[in-house]
């Protein structure tokens, strides 16, 4: 099934580019020059390194285990290059059985995460609640004090890894005149605004995201925090704080230390940063699929990769504990209703909690897959129209074909 062709239309052509093909600030979350972007995201961002380490953990091949496989009438690779992927990698075991790129996409780009950004964030969390550093029940502002008398005082840790935070903010990414794009993008440093990118520290309130969470983001008074989920980038950004300040160094440092550097990388990877400087932690990671594939092989493995502890098991079980509160604040969101999730919880997107079927997402089309009962990863990037990650056409597409898919390679 086709949603979306690929673009037959010339982005970044010739030396230098045309101006019809130029990529820039402003145009490049624009199909279709997000196809080049979103695999060059250094270009029209400001990036900070996550250095690889060690030596490359290589993975077996076995490229014929999907030969057969076919969901009406197509096959896996096909329905993805139909429906804006830009890469696919599948992994049954330690075993590559698939690997397909897209839109001049290749196995050594790097391709921007987006909000899977956010399950990474997580899973490093577990390291501060292991360590008895992190209370989640207790408000981020008992560990940021800047956040003392802001709406994220009101609420729980728990409560911002399950975005049931019940803030007025909402993220709206298609309206110029929203508060998203006059306020909150820019101050990411993620979103084009005449002028923003100029700002200097001091010339605004809202210079980086700190700012922006700290003096702009108000409580919704008509709901309590933990009885809706309601998906919204700011309470990211606050773990992201946490993290950082409870630690005592930058996110990418932090990053490279706790899993990157232990995950026999094949390639450095990046993270986009805020006006400040600061690493966007709701959605500015970029690494190459293989390597997704590797940080997904070790959530998969309850915090194990290559026989080597990385991540606590006990952290990595227990976002799949689903309460029936967790069900009810899914299904109290209007916009999910239809969906498969049953849940989203530690900031992970949960499809079946009894067989291990899990999903990291991020907008235009990013996807981490997992399903620990048929011991597999998938990993897709995309580089679809809309913004809308789980509610765009072409998601659910993709994401059906690769539950099938799985449910193939376990049979």
């Amino acid at each position: 099934m086709s949603i979306s062709a690929n673009s037959g239309k010339p982005v970044m052509d010739g030396f230098p580019p045309s101006v019809d093909s130029q990529v820039t600030k402003k145009n490049h979350r624009d199909w279709p020059y997000s196809q080049w972007a979103f695999r060059n995201f250094g270009a029209p961002n400001n990036v900070v390194m996550v250095p690889r380490a060690g030596e490359i953990a290589h993975f077996d091949r076995s490229e014929d285990a999907l030969d057969s496989f076919e969901l009406d009438g197509d096959t896996l690779a096909a329905i993805f290059e139909s429906n804006a992927a830009d890469a696919l990698l599948v992994i049954k075991g330690d075993t590559v059985v698939h690997e397909s790129y897209y839109n001049g996409m290749d196995a050594h780009q790097q391709h921007i995460w987006y909000s899977m950004t956010k399950s990474l964030m997580s899973s490093i969390v577990g390291l501060l609640v292991e360590s008895d550093q992190l209370d989640l029940e207790k408000s981020p502002a008992d560990y940021i004090t800047e956040l003392k008398g802001s709406t994220f005082e009101r609420v729980t840790v728990q409560q911002v890894l399950n975005h049931a935070t019940a803030l007025a903010f909402e993220e709206n990414y298609v309206d110029p005149t929203s508060d998203f794009f006059l306020y909150y993008a820019p101050a990411l440093n993620l979103g084009y605004l005449p002028g923003a990118a100029d700002l200097q520290p001091g010339d605004s309130d809202i210079y980086g995201v700190y700012d922006f969470l700290t003096r702009f983001v108000e409580p919704n008074d008509a709901l309590v925090p933990g009885h809706k989920f309601e998906y919204n980038s700011a309470n990211a950004d606050v773990l992201g704080w946490l993290i950082s300040r409870l630690m005592n160094k930058p996110l990418n440092t932090i990053i490279h230390e706790s899993v990157w550097s232990k995950l026999g990388a094949e390639h450095d990877a990046f993270v986009a940063v805020d006006r400040a400087y600061i690493p966007v932690a709701t959605g500015g990671f970029n690494a190459t699929a293989r390597d997704a594939a590797r940080f997904g092989m070790m959530i998969r493995d309850k915090g194990v990769f290559g026989g080597e502890r990385i991540l606590p098991a006990k952290w990595l079980e227990q976002m799949l504990e689903v309460s029936d509160a967790d069900r009810q604040a899914m299904t109290r969101n209007e916009n999910y209703s239809q969906a498969d999730w049953i849940a989203y919880r530690d900031m992970w997107w949960i499809l079946d909690d009894e067989t291990g079927e899990f999903c990291a997402v991020g907008i235009h089309g990013q996807v981490i897959y997992i399903n620990r009962s048929a011991n597999t990863v998938m990993v897709w990037f995309s580089s679809q129209r809309d913004a809308a990650s789980t509610l765009a056409p072409e998601f659910p597409v993709k994401l059906n074909a690769a539950r099938a898919a799985a449910q193939f390679l376990a049979e």
